[in-house]
């Protein structure tokens, strides 16, 4: 179990950018119809190499609180695009949450729409990963749902190589620093990787001396019926929880525990960060006070030359509003694509991308990793997941901002010789 699992879903961003306005999220220049959503930008430099890439994502369903904004972050990456000499045209399919949903919006993309490559944000995509192999179409994204990102050479996660069965101590030792004694954790049973984090972070607590009251790895996807498991908790003493879930399930989980008067410590979510806690409902905001969330790429809060770019371009696209964890995915897709672009001729295809991202060894999440860079080919790397090194940051919700938290900007370690996760 790497850190920084996200979303799982996802999965986590903030009180934003000096140059977002506050509010709703919106995009222009997209049109929908019965098949999904499409958009463009014309690339600017000479040459203008254009593809036609597919979105599978979450728009509607269960996990939708999650994701769908990753749509977002692939107009801003579009727009980055535009500047280097590209056109990216894109088309939605909706994976409506389910796993038959995303092989029929992966056939659809690729049978109708002639899509040549796929940017994949969501928590069933496993659903479509055969079909999308068998084509040999190559797919970004992040690996939030599935080892098909370790096992399918089509596929490259933004984040690296992301393997949720081993165990690393950052979230042992993270618990153990903020005072926590008790950890519980619960995750999907749908969600392999979710499943496994839930574990994992239990077995990093444990190997950082701290007692284990309460793990499910079982949960049902999506479901808000959490207060059997808050009662568990609170029976058990657990005062530090961890849940690779969406935002919807876990905070309701934070209301439950709260309303039972449970003394926790520290509640630690993947998801929820930024506009995905503008967008959780009008009572989101309070509920999430005092909560913690990790997020991969460097936060908003930091302002540094990577977030303001970031920043400059969702501006550029029509994109107001909070960052999420989807939307910086999308972002680091297309700024992957941008990469492989380079080195794909100049009349890039599905085989000239994936030849490309085959041959991508040095990639930094657009400078979002503070400058450091990884193999996203290296698949037996078990230390790289959202930055080399097992590295998350985490911010905590406080009046009306994300704060980081000192010693966690970011906080890194190592895998825990010995342990293994299986998956069930």
């Amino acid at each position: 179990m790497n850190p920084g699992g996200k979303k799982l879903l996802a999965t986590v961003a903030a009180a934003v950018l000096l140059t977002l306005g506050a509010g709703c999220s919106s995009s222009k220049s997209s049109t929908s119809s019965s098949s999904g959503v499409s958009g463009s930008a014309a690339g600017s430099g000479s040459g203008g190499k254009s593809i036609t890439v597919g979105v599978l994502t979450d728009v509607t369903g269960l996990a939708a609180s999650a994701n769908k904004t990753s749509i977002q972050g692939v107009q801003a990456g579009v727009a980055y695009a535009k500047d280097q000499g590209y056109t990216i045209h894109y088309v939605i399919g909706d994976t409506a949450s389910s796993p038959a949903g995303a092989l029929t919006a992966a056939q659809k993309l690729v049978d109708q729409d002639h899509v040549d490559a796929v940017i994949a944000v969501s928590s069933v995509a496993f659903g479509a990963a055969p079909f999308l192999n068998q084509h040999r179409i190559p797919v970004v994204g992040l690996q939030e749902d599935g080892p098909e990102w370790t096992t399918d050479l089509n596929m490259f996660s933004v984040g690296g190589i992301i393997r949720t069965n081993l165990v690393a101590t950052v979230y042992g030792d993270f618990f153990k620093r903020e005072g926590v004694t008790t950890v519980g954790t619960i995750g999907y049973g749908i969600s392999p990787s979710s499943a496994e984090y839930a574990k994992g972070v239990a077995d990093s607590a444990k190997h950082a001396g701290l007692k284990v009251g309460y793990v499910n790895a079982n949960f049902p996807f999506g479901s808000t019926n959490v207060e059997p498991i808050a009662i568990a908790m609170k029976n058990a003493g657990v005062n530090g929880v961890y849940a690779p879930i969406d935002p919807n399930t876990a905070f309701a989980l934070v209301t439950a525990l709260r309303q039972l008067g449970a003394n926790v410590k520290v509640a630690l979510f993947p998801t929820g960060y930024g506009g995905d806690l503008t967008q959780a409902g009008p009572n989101a905001s309070q509920v999430a006070q005092g909560v913690y969330f990790t997020i991969g790429p460097e936060p908003v809060e930091m302002s540094t030359s990577a977030t303001q770019l970031f920043a400059k371009y969702s501006h550029a696209a029509g994109v107001t509003g909070e960052p999420t964890e989807a939307s910086y995915d999308g972002w680091g897709s297309v700024g992957l694509l941008v990469q492989a672009l380079k080195a794909a001729g100049s009349h890039p295809t599905s085989s000239s991308l994936l030849t490309a991202l085959s041959n991508v060894h040095n990639w930094n999440y657009l400078g979002l990793w503070g400058g450091k860079t990884l193999d996203i080919n290296n698949r037996n790397d078990t230390q790289n997941v959202d930055g080399p090194g097992n590295c998350t940051y985490v911010v905590k919700y406080s009046g009306t901002s994300f704060q980081l938290v000192p010693g966690a900007d970011p906080i890194c370690g190592p895998v825990i010789p010995g342990l293994n996760e299986t998956p069930g």
